[in-house]
């Protein structure tokens, strides 16, 4: 059998990859500063759900990129998830990436009161201060100590992005953030993963690139 094969230059691939989107789409609108958030993220996975089970609160893309410009910190759940973030980008901002979930200090608290080393994380994410964005791919536990957190007036995020993967309590802990009172990206339902969060948070850098500021 032969297969034809689409001639795209290298430089071209995501271009056309984006243009197939769009087709596929089929000429579906969403709000301008949501659109290219949702587009990555099928990008990222091949996955056109994302076009309907991204929700976003109101002005959160606003408020996100008003923190990356003045240099606030992304945390993450995974080194993996951290490993996909665009640094070159962020440090332009002036701002930094960080993971806590391997260090010593989180696995032994975490052994020592039984709980995973994403609450742990998240507690040590709040002792950085300012008002990070926190991107939470992998570890529902994160999300809810995150809410915990919030309502405890210990950490103030200038963004959640909740798109954990997988089945325990993953659906329960992203319709938990979304009552938390704070600005959020949330995949609902039990897609998601570390490089959907990861993606979310180019999308962001690469729309501050885009548009020079």
């Amino acid at each position: 059998m032969k297969i034809a094969l689409e001639k795209v230059e290298p430089a071209q691939i995501e271009k056309r990859s984006f243009e197939i989107i769009g087709e596929e789409l089929g000429g579906r609108s969403f709000p301008k500063l949501h659109e290219p958030i949702i587009k990555r993220c099928i990008h990222t996975s091949a996955d056109f759900d994302y076009a309907d089970n991204l929700v976003f609160s109101e002005h959160a893309v606003e408020t996100a990129l008003a923190a990356l410009k003045r240099g606030e910190a992304i945390i993450t759940d995974t080194n993996m998830g951290k490993a996909g973030v665009n640094k070159k980008i962020l440090q332009k901002l002036g701002g930094e990436i960080y993971c806590f979930m391997a260090e010593e200090d989180v696995a032994a608290t975490a052994k020592e009161r039984k709980e995973t080393r994403a609450v742990v994380s998240m507690e040590k994410a709040a002792e950085l201060g300012g008002h990070p964005i926190i991107a939470v791919g992998n570890a529902p536990t994160a999300l809810v100590r995150l809410y915990e957190l919030i309502q405890e007036k210990k950490i103030s995020p200038s963004l959640v992005i909740g798109v954990p993967v997988g089945f325990v309590n993953v659906v329960q802990s992203k319709e938990l953030i979304m009552e938390a009172g704070v600005p959020y990206i949330v995949a609902r339902g039990r897609k998601g993963g570390s490089n959907i969060a990861a993606c979310i948070c180019n999308a962001l850098l690469y729309m501050i690139e885009r548009d020079g500021k």
